[in-house]
């Protein structure tokens, strides 16, 4: 079966960095859009980024100028660089791809267990 596996997730000071990274495996023949979420506790999942096959990105507002996703298509993998980690960042956070299983099964999103990012100092 597909599996998305995040890594990269830990403990950081407020105004440090990480980069999260986000490798699909499986029968993949391609992958449409990769995405980051987020889930701060006592609060409702949210769209981090995402980034089509083709490299367009979208950002939430809170993260603009601070995170920058990408992806390695032979790699079937997504990151996500966050700079200037701020407590509000504090969350699990999600990877979440559109994967193509071929003509006849189609695409099906594809989430993994989420790496958790804490900002504190």
């Amino acid at each position: 079966q597909v599996q998305a596996v995040e890594s990269g997730g830990g403990l950081v000071q407020p105004g440090g960095s990480l980069r999260l990274s986000c490798a699909a495996s499986g029968n993949i023949l391609g992958i449409n859009v990769m995405g980051w979420y987020r889930q701060a506790p006592g609060k409702e999942r949210e769209l981090v980024a995402a980034i089509t096959r083709g490299g367009s990105t979208n950002y939430a507002d809170s993260v603009k100028g601070r995170f920058t996703i990408s992806r390695d298509n032979a790699k079937n993998t997504a990151y996500l660089r966050m700079n200037s980690l701020t407590p509000e960042d504090t969350a699990v956070y999600y990877c979440n791809a559109n994967v193509f299983l071929g003509p006849a099964r189609g695409y099906v999103e594809v989430w993994g267990q989420g790496t958790l990012v804490t900002v504190s100092s």
